[in-house]
């Protein structure tokens, strides 16, 4: 009796478990026909579409407005749908860039995957997580956070501007290694700058990353009429609207002072020991639409001897708005001195600063020098890997290494960084002048050098003792600033 009702029961367990397997596979099947009339399906271009092939990475690089959006959320959605009890992660430049962008957004992934809680679907929005009905998650993470990512067993990924994130860490050192399940795949969509994962992944030849390019005008028929033309009225012609409207991958510009593998080689992701911190700006005299940026750089001098750019704050407003940005970053960054350019605007410059702080502590320089001249020693500094960033500056960055010093052009960014970097250098110069009677300039870069050094600390370049006294010098490559 016993040895019947046991093989009742199992029998009873194989019917359910068949049972369930059938209606498992009747919902993949449902999932799938689905897949095939979604919205994404749909709407979706040829070149917004997912390609054929065994690839591991689909690189979509394009113009703004393209719809990558739109196509990555795309994917995901369908990916998580069709796939029961899978993991997956979003992530974007930060937390908010996530949940405002790519799931809560008009083309995001909640619309995408069209969730419906009445049938088991949930969001929850606090913790930055969906589930699905059949049991896939979806978790959304901030590139601004590279650990996030740990632990998790994924089974593909959506990242979206990855050449905007701060810490390239999220994927080496947290996606890479979440990503073991099944047969991992990744969607990067991602207006093109040259970061160092760019470049690498599309300079593969082993099929494992397949690049997409596409221009914002691919979508003229769903932008704004009055917005494309004035993309193109701002962009159309230049080496950013290149990169911005039409998705080229800008390297380095032949004659530029700076290269991105000089950036990318000595970035890291974080550092808080320094002796001396400066905000440094390039100050636009007007506010008008056609008026320039007002550069606004944080550099900082670290314990190791090395320079650090911490911020870019760069903006274009009025003089008591810029005025109150240099303020917010000199209080943010616990600063030791804010540096201005005081060649065009004056005592106004300075006194501006000093109204909206009168504790600040300002020095307003002159520049005597043409841009090529002040540019060159920070640029050796870089050549020599003794200039790190704190994170990625994609804007500052892209002046640097498309600037052509005899262009004519005054990059704003830029120049705030030379101007901050020198005054580090100049300063620093002059303390350590106090010691062993260092009265000997280099001939070079100009920075005060100990008696009994060979070569110059900052440039290293080879001293020659005669003739070069401080009382005499004159720089043959430093810029020569007169405070005021």
């Amino acid at each position: 009796m016993t040895t019947t009702l046991a093989k009742q029961r199992l029998e009873t367990l194989k019917k359910l478990r068949d049972l369930e397997l059938k209606k498992r596979d009747a919902d993949a099947r449902q999932a799938v026909e689905a897949v095939k009339h979604s919205r994404y399906r749909t709407l979706a271009r040829p070149n917004q579409l997912p390609p054929e092939g065994d690839w591991r990475i689909l690189l979509v690089i394009s113009g703004r407005g393209f719809g990558k959006t739109f196509m990555g959320a795309g994917w995901l959605a369908e990916q998580a749908r069709t796939h029961p009890n899978t993991e997956w992660a979003i992530v974007a430049p930060t937390f908010t860039d996530v949940r405002r962008t790519c799931v809560e957004g008009p083309s995001g992934f909640l619309k995408a995957v069209d969730l419906q809680p009445e049938k088991g679907d949930f969001y929850n929005r606090s913790n930055g997580q969906i589930t699905l009905s059949n049991g896939s998650r979806v978790h959304l993470l901030s590139a601004d956070i590279p650990d996030r990512a740990r632990g998790l067993n994924l089974s593909g990924a959506w990242l979206d501007e990855l050449s905007s994130y701060r810490y390239e860490e999220i994927w080496t050192e947290g996606l890479a290694p979440a990503l073991r399940i099944g047969d991992p795949r990744v969607v990067v969509t991602t207006t093109p700058r040259p970061t160092k994962l760019i470049r690498e992944w599309i300079s593969r030849t082993d099929g494992s990353v397949v690049v997409i390019r596409g221009s914002t005008f691919d979508n003229a028929e769903n932008l704004s009429p009055a917005a494309l033309a004035e993309l193109k009225e701002r962009y159309e012609g230049t080496r950013l609207g290149r990169q911005e409207l039409y998705g080229e991958v800008l390297l380095d510009t032949p004659g530029a002072l700076f290269t991105q593998t000089m950036i990318d080689k000595e970035r890291v992701r974080t550092y808080n020991d320094f002796t001396k911190v400066v905000v440094a700006v390039d100050p636009a005299v007007t506010s008008g639409d056609s008026s320039d940026m007002t550069g606004i750089v944080v550099c900082g001098l670290g314990a190791d001897g090395r320079y650090y750019v911490m911020a870019d704050r760069s903006c274009k407003d009025t003089p008591l708005g810029w005025a109150n940005r240099v303020n917010q970053a000199y209080e943010d960054f616990h600063a030791n001195q804010v540096i201005v350019e005081t060649n065009q605007g004056g005592d106004f410059i300075t006194t501006t600063l000093r109204q909206v702080n009168p504790t600040m502590a300002v020095t307003g320089v002159v520049a005597r020098q043409g841009k090529r001249l002040r540019a060159e020693p920070v640029s050796s500094l870089y050549e020599q890997g003794r200039v790190s960033h704190i994170g990625q500056y994609p804007e500052l960055e892209d002046q640097m290494v498309s600037w052509l010093p005899d262009s004519g052009y005054s990059p704003d960014r830029l120049d705030a960084l030379v101007h901050g970097i020198t005054a580090l250098i100049t300063q620093t110069s002059k303390f350590d002048s106090t010691f062993a009677g260092a009265t000997i300039n280099c001939p070079k870069c100009g920075a005060s050098n100990l008696k009994t050094d060979t070569a110059c600390k900052v440039c290293f370049h080879q001293i020659n003792p005669i003739g070069f006294h401080r009382s005499t010098a004159t720089s043959a490559g430093f810029p020569q600033f007169q405070t005021r």
